[in-house]
């Protein structure tokens, strides 16, 4: 099968940044590849490979005859997340645009699903749910790294008041994503780049949505699929909003969430200790809080975790030279 020939401007993009990660990717485009009931809109395949060694031009190629829309496949070799976000709006002059992760598998009715629902509701940014996948997880977290990597949500199509991670979501390019570089590089090693992006559309008056239907999974890999990434993880969550007042000047708001931090931490600590002295599963969740709890307290800047780009990148090389 031979790929369709590309449209002057098709109606959506799908996105797909990529780090490194062939069998991931094969599987995200497979997925993409099998989207259903698009009612005759043009779709194009933005894949953008954010390593410096173009390690993700050889899955694309390989996949490329079974593609039944335009596919692209993009460098992007300075690594960062807001960086490969960026690449990926600038090669599409779709309309629309869909972000899909390179560690998740959507259904076949994803795309149209996101589709229906922003044209139901109106929404500059359309939400789908998340079926969290921790393979490899020890028993005792797994239901929680499962529930940790899915995301879920109302059971209708409808707006909502807060927004989601960008990754399963549709965003309206002319409302909200504003300019030709929209997320902030600031972001490329930390993360945060689509909290950033949607704090300031809320602020201009965008609206978010969810769509029911709009079912992908994400499937964790090893070296994530562990509680100590999760609480990593918690913690910089932890963080958001002592360093969301801050940025405001609220230097009030960020003594309160201080104060609330150290509660969380003292509580769930003790908690989780009483629950880890009896092996109970549960204090996988509380651990999750006291981690949260204490990253409301140590917000400042450089002790934020970094999970994207060189960090992410100098990991696949250390994995690379020990198994070589």
């Amino acid at each position: 099968m031979s790929a369709a020939p590309v449209p002057a401007t098709p109606d959506v993009a799908i996105v797909i940044p990529t780090l490194r990660r062939p069998e991931a990717l094969a599987r995200a485009l497979a997925s993409a590849f099998g989207q259903v009931g698009l009612g005759g809109r043009s779709v194009e395949i933005v894949v953008v490979d954010n390593d410096p060694l173009g390690s993700a031009a050889p899955t694309v190629a390989r996949l490329r005859p079974a593609c039944p829309f335009p596919l692209t496949c993009v460098a992007a070799p300075r690594p960062g997340v807001a960086t490969a976000r960026n690449a990926g709006v600038a090669a599409t002059a779709a309309p629309l645009i869909a972000f899909l992760d390179d560690d998740q598998e959507a259904e076949a009715g994803w795309l149209a699903a996101l589709l229906a629902a922003r044209a139901r509701t109106g929404a500059d940014v359309v939400f789908g749910p998340i079926r969290g996948v921790a393979e490899g997880a020890p028993a005792w977290a797994r239901a929680h790294l499962d529930a940790f990597f899915g995301r879920a949500g109302p059971d209708r199509d409808q707006l909502i008041d807060k927004p989601f991670g960008c990754g399963n979501a549709l965003l309206v390019r002319g409302t909200a994503l504003p300019g030709p570089a929209p997320f902030d590089v600031a972001a490329d090693q930390l993360g945060g780049e689509d909290d950033a992006l949607f704090a300031a559309l809320k602020v201009r008056g965008g609206r978010f949505g969810w769509a029911a239907g709009a079912w992908a999974a994400e499937i964790a890999p090893p070296h994530r699929a562990t509680m100590a990434y999760a609480l990593k993880r918690a913690f910089a969550y932890g963080q958001g909003p002592s360093q969301d007042a801050r940025a405001r000047g609220d230097w009030i708001g960020v003594a309160r969430w201080m104060a609330i931090g150290a509660v969380q931490t003292l509580v769930w600590s003790a908690v989780s200790t009483a629950l880890w002295l009896v092996r109970s599963p549960a204090r996988a969740r509380t651990m999750d809080r006291a981690a949260r709890g204490l990253g409301k307290v140590l917000w400042m800047p450089g002790l934020e975790p970094r999970f994207y780009g060189a960090r992410e990148l100098a990991r696949l090389d250390r994995v690379s030279r020990s198994t070589a």
